[in-house]
Order: C-alpha cells, then sequence, then structure tokens
C-alpha cells in the first residue's frame, strides 16, 4: 500500500505536496519521494523514511516548479530494498517520473517483455519501474507530431491491455503536465480536487480525500475505473474514460484498515463505514449470544475505535479506553518481520490495569492477519486481571493473500488460514472469539455507494476481481514468508 498526491498550480507546488504527503503517512512508512518541473528541468529527491525525516530544508529548496507528484511507500510483494524509493524516472519520451499504488500480478511476463520487444532496462526488482517503462513504450509508440492529451490516454490504454492487477497511478511528464489514472476495475484509489486562487484553477490528484483536505483543495470526485485525467501545465483539467474500464470494484480492506478515518473513497465515508461495521457486529453478537456476560468494550487503538463505539452502545456495556498508544512507535501490520512485529506489540501498547481488573472485557480490533499483536493483546489482558477475554473482529477471517497491493503474508502466516474460528480462538488464548459476516462487512461499506457493483474482497473470499494464474500465487507465498524476508536482510548487511 502507498500513497500518491500530485499537483499542477500557480506557485510552487513542492511545499503543498509535501503537507499532503504528511497526511497519507499512514499508507507507507518505507520511504518518500518528491519530483518537480522546473521549465524543462525535473528536480527528484527520494529516500527511505517517514516524509518528515526525507525532506529538509535544503532538499525542499532544490525541489522548484508549480507542477509535481510525490509518493509515500510499503514494501509490497517482499519488496524491501531501498533502491525502489518512488517516484522512477525514465528520460524517454520528454521525461516521465511517475509514483504507483498498488501491484502488479504479471510483472515477470512484463519484465521479459519489456527486455525482449521494448529494448528497455529495469533496474530493480519493482512492478512500478515495470509499469513505468510500459507507460513510455506505449507514449513513444502513439505520440503524433504535434503532442496532445489523446497520446497520453491512448498511451495509458496500451497500460490496460499490458498490465494486469490493481494501480493508481501519478506521472509527471516533463514539458506536459501531470497524468493521474486509475486500473480498470478502480481496485486502488485516487480522488480529484481543485482549489481557486487569485491566477485561477488549479487541480490536484491524491490516493485520499483527506491529503486534499490538507492543502485547501475541495473535493470534486473519485477518479472512475479505467479513468485517466491530464492537468496540463496551462491549468486546463482532460479527462478520459477508457473503453477498457470493468465495473467498479475497490478494496474493501481500504475500508477496514488503511484508510484514515475522515476520507471519502469512493463516495464512502470511511468514517461511517466503520461505523456501520460496528453496529453489524453488535447485532451477531446479540443474536448468537442474547444473554453475554459482556462488563465492558475496549477497541485496539486506534483503527478499530470508530467500530468500537457503537458496537458497545448496541450492546447496552460500557465503553472504555484501555491501552495507550505510543505514538512513535509505527504500525505493525506493515513491519518487515515477524521477530519486530512481535517486539513492537509491548512497546506500541501500555495496559490501563483497572479498565481490566476482575471484568469480563470484550478487545475490538478492526481484523486480525497473523494473530501475533492479537495474541499478546489478548495475554496483557489477562495479565492486567481481566475475568474473561472476548475478542471481536471488524472484519472476517483473513484467510487469502492479498495481491493487490496489500503486502499480506504467505498463506501458511495468516492465523486462519486453513483454521476453523474455534481452532483461530484457541491459538489467540481467547474466551470467546467473534468474526464479522462477510456479507455484514459488504453492506456496511456499499450503503455509502450504490453505483458500486462489488468490492474487492479477495483477502476473505479467495476470489480476485481481476483472475490470478496459481503459480503467481505460489512464488508470491515464497516472496512474502518471514523466512524468506529474514534471509534477504541478512544477505543485505553482509558486506
Amino acid at each position: 500500500m502507498c500513497g500518491i498526491v500530485g499537483i499542477v498550480g500557480h506557485e510552487p507546488v513542492a511545499p503543498a505536496i509535501f503537507d499532503a504527503l504528511t497526511m497519507l503517512q499512514h499508507r507507507g512508512q518505507d520511504a518518500a519521494g518528491i519530483a518537480t518541473m522546473e521549465g524543462q528541468r525535473l528536480a527528484l529527491a527520494r529516500n527511505n523514511g517517514l516524509v518528515s525525516e526525507v525532506f529538509d530544508a535544503p532538499t525542499m529548496a532544490k525541489l522548484l516548479g508549480r507542477a509535481g507528484i510525490g509518493h509515500v511507500r510499503y514494501p509490497t510483494a517482499g519488496c524491501e530494498d531501498s533502491a525502489e524509493a518512488q517516484p522512477f524516472y525514465v528520460n524517454s519520451p520528454y521525461g516521465i517520473a511517475l509514483g504507483h499504488n498498488g501491484n502488479l500480478i504479471n510483472t515477470e511476463s512484463l519484465k521479459r517483455e519489456l527486455f525482449d520487444s521494448d529494448r528497455r532496462h529495469l533496474n530493480t526488482d519493482s512492478d512500478s519501474e515495470a509499469l513505468l517503462n510500459v507507460l513510455a513504450h506505449e507514449l513513444y509508440s502513439v505520440q503524433s507530431d504535434g503532442f496532445t492529451p489523446q497520446d497520453l490516454f491512448r498511451a495509458v490504454d496500451g497500460v490496460h491491455r499490458r498490465c494486469r492487477g490493481a494501480y493508481s497511478i501519478i506521472a509527471l511528464v516533463v514539458g506536459h503536465g501531470v497524468l493521474g489514472f486509475r486500473d480498470p476495475w478502480g481496485i486502488r484509489p485516487a480522488v480529484l480536487g481543485q482549489r481557486e486562487t487569485a491566477q485561477g484553477m488549479e487541480y490536484a490528484i491524491a490516493s485520499e480525500s483527506v491529503a486534499l483536505d490538507a492543502i485547501g483543495f475541495e473535493l470534486m470526485r473519485d477518479l472512475m475505473p479505467g479513468e485517466a485525467v491530464l492537468i496540463g501545465l496551462d491549468g486546463q483539467l482532460h479527462t478520459y474514460q477508457s473503453p477498457l474500464a470493468k465495473g467498479l470494484s475497490p478494496c474493501i480492506f481500504e475500508y477496514v484498515y488503511f484508510s484514515r478515518p475522515d476520507s471519502l473513497i469512493d463516495d464512502i465515508s470511511v468514517y461511517k463505514a466503520r461505523l456501520r461495521m460496528g453496529e453489524a457486529l453488535a447485532h451477531k453478537i446479540l443474536s448468537n449470544f442474547p444473554g453475554h456476560d459482556i462488563d465492558v468494550v475496549i477497541p485496539v487503538p486506534d483503527t478499530s475505535r470508530t467500530a468500537a463505539l457503537p458496537l458497545a452502545y448496541e450492546l447496552g456495556v460500557k465503553y472504555r479506553e484501555g491501552f495507550i498508544k505510543n505514538r512513535y512507535i509505527g504500525r505493525t501490520f506493515i513491519m518487515p518481520g515477524q521477530e519486530q512485529r512481535s517486539r513492537s506489540v509491548r512497546n506500541k501498547l501500555n495496559v490501563i490495569d483497572l479498565e481490566f481488573r476482575r471484568k469480563n472485557v470484550l478487545l475490538v480490533d478492526d481484523s486480525i492477519v497473523r494473530g501475533t499483536t492479537s495474541r499478546q493483546i489478548i495475554q496483557m489482558a489477562r495479565d492486567a486481571g481481566a475475568n474473561k477475554v472476548y475478542f471481536a473482529s471488524a472484519a472476517p477471517p483473513v484467510r487469502y493473500p492479498n495481491i493487490y497491493g496489500i503486502d499480506m503474508p504467505a498463506p501458511d502466516e495468516l492465523v486462519a488460514s486453513g483454521r476453523t474460528e474455534e481452532q483461530i480462538r484457541e491459538e489467540l488464548g481467547a474466551d470467546h472469539l467473534i468474526y464479522q459476516n462477510l456479507d455484514d462487512l459488504v453492506s456496511s461499506c456499499m450503503r455509502g455507494n450504490q453505483k458500486i457493483q462489488r468490492f474487492d474482497t479477495s483477502c476473505f473470499s479467495g476470489e480476485y476481481v481481476t483472475g490470478v494464474d496459481p503459480d503467481y500465487l505460489a512464488s508470491l507465498q515464497l516472496a512474502r514468508s518471514d523466512q524468506v524476508r529474514s534471509q534477504r536482510r541478512l544477505q543485505a548487511a553482509t558486506p
């Protein structure tokens, strides 16, 4: 999962891109980058680290120009190399810098195609670099004597034909402007915003509406599946709907975990969707356990708070904060390695003992992936004196890998893979375990936008909207295993 932003304005855009990226930091803490354009010159700064660590004052001073793009990254499909910080850049045609949110599922065949047919060399293992080179080659192939926005849009159609998977793209095309487009299924999000200034209208594209809020842009709408938008250097906005577009199928995990609650994605309030998740979960508990003995509902901070509040209200029990979060520890979901994740849980959360002592506690989390965090949190509640510890997940069991840009572990490292809910409960050490029903999760999100035909629920259902080759899933399992990750880090650290 990554975050992207692009702006064409009337003043230098680097400060606004920096501010927008800080609002998207939750989407990636591994690396950050900004590319800007002044005249025919492109300036690029990128490195590993948080936005505030990568961009100091001297670096920002070099990022000149009134058009630019930005990216925050965390590694997907097992890629953790610092050389893969984005945006990536190619110098032909024109010069293109590109940032990508998502994941391609035909990267290996694309690499062979790019080398054998397109005569293009890739310098990393990143699918984003492959996508950039496909775009560059397609643009080189279709450009006319006088460049038009339609040339870019025909090149985007070429990307749609050749690339399979999920992608929201932001690209800076030297001499022409900022291009944004979304994959034919609209799996990964992208929103369009505008801001009126004394000099005229300015436009921006970003992963989430909250990034637009931070820089004073008004949300216009979401990009549609397969839609491309070009913000020209003359301030003109050009849009194009590809005939290759499919039905809108956004990733439902955006609403469960990844997106900020104050964002609107595909015209759905993430906050409202999470409130409805809590209500639906409460109704399931009341239906299955009408005589429950729950004394208090306690969320696992931070994402699950929104669902836990209406859940407690519907159950008619107290809502309390029992865990205090250390704000300076990263999200354990995206930490590279089981040992680091396990060590981080105790550092990240501290218990308020009084809220647990001699009580039957219902802990609420947004989801359960590996089970590492859940197992330790349940034990922390017992150590604090809880009488019984129940555990509820606002999402269904995660049984399958996500192949569209969320770096979920190999299937054999998913606690729900191959286990019944009773076996999962025993593995976690809870007195009772309650999962959200998939239909209720879909209903909680879809209520905000009836135009959505379906969500990508692949990590819960195993149904992939683009289709997937079984060989790819097998290779992904190897790439994402903690053992293989540890070996790669050891090799990288060895002189």
